[in-house]
């Protein structure tokens, strides 16, 4: 997604509908809640331009489920594209152009029409890459786009590898299922959209007014992997969103609008054309709220993305679960929207509450996987799951259900478990195959409990749970976080100031590897290369662990990692000093603090 920095003009455009009729549904709003109904949506078609037949939910074949292994392997390809590359697949450079030639031999490969359109007007002029299965009729277009481009600051894998690899799955998934289209379905990845929507503007602007006529919905895939992420929909309660929304809605997500991204992605251009948009979004660097939290888990407070233009936007920067969904409602749409109906299929989708945890060796714990019958009639469904670490073992009861039930999943790992996070596939087989993601982390080892036990280490969060003095935790411009936009600034006033910053923390008994480790940047006015005017000192309860000073001071942010295994069953006080003397100041500036328990 592009920056909020680039000006947007505002526009009134009226957009017409797709006509798309969905039958009653069942919707898992909780594991406890009852079935609620998804009520028949239709719309007029634009004038001169015949509506498609209405169907029901039960008439279209049931859509593919979307591997979630198959999505993490195209990621993994576009972050080592980038660490080839210099790091970045920005447009025009060497990774965007290697990344364009990786979608294109995979979509060849399976039989597409492939095109690549040069954006001659573009910031960074290189390709759009559009690709259209050779099914359904020329002049009723269906049409799914993501940004393929990134930043110069990173591999750009979450904006937008995630939407990019979310659209290539579907691609190849529907070249593979091969079903006879009732509309011809085209795929397009962006060039420029991170220099102001340039590679799609240029596409859109290259069209006939017949050609633009054709399209009779376009949808937009960008940053559907966040870590701390939401279910957004672009125009939520449009007609063209319908589809997007039914399948979440089978999932119990409660959606809502994109707000965040409105105006700042491809699906604008084609709006401000007049053809009917809309897309999922996982979100930005807005901050997710108590009431998003509540209802989606992750953290309130903080970012949807916490890497966002970031260089730690990586493969490892991806919910596997956020993604997941994205990547099936895209299939659910393209079944609802293009393919024709034939023998009645029955379907059903599959989730996991909470999509998350961890659990510590010796110990267990539990999550619920919920089913929705979404077409056709209840079935059967087994439930199973792949992908646990060696040591762990995933158990279901029941172990099958009926579409519409519920079973609880327990996770128990033993004392010698494999330690990490792992993603782990819970799969729902009936007469098709359903899956959702579930990331577990294993933490401890022997009698320890593990985890991470600082709180708003980024201090992104306000203030608590820290004690600082006044002005410490800022998001001041004159000294940069390291990450996100706070960070804790102690002295930098060249006069005699004592700042504090502390935090109480508890080390589990047992934890005797544990580590404290945070990034300090020290900057300085002081002159000496021998004196050590101005200190920062570091103290867990009364002993002192390390100390910096003036002397110390160097560009950028540098990783402290200190040991505090010494310290385990013990409740103490974490606590930063920054003392300055009368003159010259030094600046020490803390981000991204984290006390491992292990």
């Amino acid at each position: 997604m592009r920056g909020r920095t680039m000006r947007t003009r505002l526009a009134l455009v009226v957009c017409a509908g797709l006509t798309v009729t969905l039958a009653a549904q069942p919707v898992a709003a909780s594991p406890s809640a009852g079935p609620a109904d998804v009520r028949p949506i239709a719309a007029a078609a634009p004038a001169g331009i015949p509506a498609a037949p209405a169907r029901t939910a039960a008439a279209v074949l049931a859509a593919p489920d979307i591997s979630v292994t198959n999505l993490q392997a195209h990621l993994t390809q576009f972050n080592s594209i980038a660490t080839s590359n210099g790091g970045n697949r920005r447009a025009g450079s060497a990774g965007y152009t290697a990344s364009v030639s990786y979608v294109k031999s995979r979509l060849q490969a399976a039989g597409y029409t492939v095109s690549e359109q040069y954006c001659s007007s573009c910031t960074y002029p290189s390709n759009n890459l559009i690709a259209e299965w050779p099914g359904g009729p020329a002049d009723q277009v269906v049409m799914f786009g993501a940004h393929l481009d990134g930043v110069s600051a990173g591999p750009g894998i979450n904006d937008n590898a995630s939407g990019s690899a979310t659209l290539l799955e579907n691609a190849l998934v529907l070249a593979q299922q091969n079903p006879t289209m009732t509309k011809r379905v085209r795929f397009a990845w962006w060039t420029d959209e991170e220099q102001g929507l340039n590679g799609s503007r240029f596409y859109v602007n290259s069209l006939s007014a017949t050609q633009r006529g054709y399209i009779k919905g376009y949808y937009n895939f960008d940053m559907v992997g966040s870590t701390n992420g939401g279910y957004f929909i672009n125009r939520l309660t449009s007609t063209t969103a319908a589809p997007l929304k039914a399948y979440w809605d089978s999932l119990g997500l409660q959606p809502e609008e994109n707000v965040e991204g409105q105006g700042r992605s491809d699906d604008y251009p084609f709006q401000q054309a007049g053809i009917p948009t809309s897309g999922y979004a996982a979100g930005a660097s807005a901050r997710k709220t108590s009431t998003q939290a509540a209802k989606w888990g992750g953290t309130a407070n903080a970012a949807y993305d916490p890497c966002y233009h970031r260089a730690c936007d990586t493969s490892s920067n991806i919910s596997a679960t956020v993604l997941n969904r994205a990547a099936d409602g895209v299939a659910y749409a393209v079944w609802q929207l293009a393919v024709s109906s034939g023998t009645p299929g029955s379907d059903f989708s599959v989730a996991v509450s909470p999509a998350s945890g961890s659990v510590t060796r010796g110990g267990s714990r539990t999550a619920t996987v919920s089913t929705a019958t979404i077409a056709g009639a209840a079935q059967p469904v087994a439930l199973s799951a792949s992908g646990a670490p060696s040591g762990v073992t995933v158990s279901f009861s029941p172990s099958s259900v009926t579409s519409g039930g519920s079973a609880t999943m327990t996770l128990t790992a033993s004392a010698t478990a494999a330690t990490g996070a792992f993603t782990i596939t819970v799969t729902g087989t009936g007469s098709v195959t359903r899956t959702a993601a579930y990331t577990l982390t294993v933490t401890g080892t022997g009698g320890c409990a593990g985890g991470q036990l600082i709180g708003n280490g980024g201090f992104e969060s306000g203030t608590s749970p820290w004690t600082a003095t006044s002005g410490v935790i800022t998001n001041s411009a004159d000294q940069p976080a390291r990450t996100g936009s706070y960070k804790a600034w102690l002295d930098g006033y060249g006069r005699t100031r004592t700042d504090t910053l502390a935090q109480s923390v508890t080390l589990p008994a047992g934890c005797t590897a544990s580590t404290l480790t945070f990034w300090l940047h020290i900057d300085t006015a002081e002159t000496t290369t021998s004196t050590a005017y101005d200190r920062l000192t570091v103290r867990l309860g009364s002993t002192t662990l390390a100390t910096w000073s003036n002397l110390n001071a160097a560009a950028g942010y540098v990783q402290r990692t200190l040991n505090v295994g010494a310290y385990a069953g013990q409740t103490l006080s974490l606590t930063f000093t920054g003392t300055e003397d009368s003159s010259l100041q030094t600046s020490f500036v803390i981000d991204d603090v984290t006390l491992q328990a292990s």
